[in-house]
């Protein structure tokens, strides 16, 4: 997208129904975004130097505005008010704050209803299980596949909780989404753009963690991938990335999420537990992503984590997971979030709603 179209508050239907015709004419694609008081258009592809001055004298135009960034639909350039996605009636971006939580991987029935119990009670909003497992050796556990996610959907529809899980192959998009109600692209899949395009063609929530050693930029760049194929439902997340720390399995770029809310109006999440790779350090930075403004968390819990599959050393108790959810509702109060938990909400947004893509 080169340009973005500025309609004037008092444009008609007619008016943004004839601007996008004419983009369409110029050969470029239109991408409309409505925020409270305007509509912006954005037209993607190669435009002529002709372009601008041809689409500023439409009526209904305000201003014809090139776009700066790399990342086009995913910046505040094109898109000025946050995305709230609607997951299964949980509200995620803006002012809300959601904690998806759950085993990092799905090891059977017993273990995966037991947690999805526990993290629920506890306030959690989203379960999170991985039935696709790609890890860095190939003798490691690779998750229980087709049966994995057939026990997230019966753990999902018992438990009422929206699921999250790992797509790792563009032929696993299908049935990811007949059993899952979100996307997981892992921080090792993030510039798969194969997988990127082929979950930008479903209606889906896309879940994208940062690289290991990815820019912010390339994280946005990635996040394009979907919106270019038109799913808007993208949610960013920052995990960790690879220095020369040792201390810590990754290191944790809090910086991360206020430079990114400046950039772009999709939702931030941190994942404090591959960050820290040890349990007793994920409270700290689940805070600390907080604190920082992030929309939510995705954490790691296991009731036995001496017996996990995989990433025991860094999942937290149900006990200390209890805690860490109330320590997480007294920071989000203070700076002005609200703790999203099945529909209800705590304290005051600390930005207006209206506007942004609603999904």
């Amino acid at each position: 997208m080169d340009v973005i179209v500025v309609m004037r508050s008092t444009a008609t239907e007619a008016d943004i129904d004839h601007v996008i015709g004419r983009i369409t004419e110029l050969g470029l694609t239109p991408n409309i975004s409505k925020a409270e008081f305007r509509t912006l258009i954005g037209a993607v592809g190669q435009k002529s130097p002709e372009t601008i001055q041809q689409l500023d004298q439409l009526r209904g135009v305000d201003r014809v505005i090139a776009v700066t960034q790399p990342y086009k639909l995913a910046s505040r350039e094109f898109h000025e008010s946050d995305t709230i996605l609607d997951i299964k009636g949980i509200r995620v971006g803006g002012p809300h704050v959601n904690i998806i939580a759950g085993p990092c991987a799905i090891e059977g029935r017993e273990m995966l209803f037991e947690i999805g119990r526990l993290v629920k009670d506890a306030g959690a909003s989203i379960l999170r299980g991985g039935a696709f497992k790609p890890r860095s050796s190939p003798y490691a556990y690779q998750g229980m596949g087709k049966e994995g996610l057939e026990l997230l959907k019966q753990a999902s529809d018992e438990l009422d909780m929206p699921t999250i899980t790992e797509v790792t192959d563009p032929r696993d998009v299908e049935i990811v989404a007949e059993y899952a109600d979100i996307f997981q692209i892992g921080a090792r899949n993030m510039q798969n753009f194969n997988l990127l395009l082929e979950v930008g063609k479903t209606d889906k929530p896309v879940f994208i963690k940062r690289g290991l050693a990815a820019s912010i930029t390339e994280l946005l760049m990635s996040a394009e991938y979907v919106l270019s194929q038109g799913n808007h439902r993208v949610i960013l997340c920052e995990r960790g990335m690879r220095t020369f720390n040792e201390e810590t399995r990754f290191t944790l770029d809090v910086s991360a999420v206020p430079v990114v809310q400046e950039r772009s109006h999709l939702p931030v999440f941190v994942d404090p537990s591959h960050a820290a790779g040890k349990r007793d350090l994920v409270p700290a930075l689940a805070l600390a992503a907080i604190a920082a403004g992030a929309a939510g968390l995705i954490i790691e819990v296991h009731s036995c984590p001496d017996k996990a599959m995989c990433d025991g050393p860094q999942a937290v108790l149900p006990a200390r997971f209890t805690r860490l959810m109330e320590q997480i509702k007294q920071v989000a109060e203070i700076v002005d979030h609200r703790v999203t938990r099945w529909g209800t909400a705590a304290a005051q947004p600390r930005r207006a709603e209206s506007g942004g893509w609603m999904s």
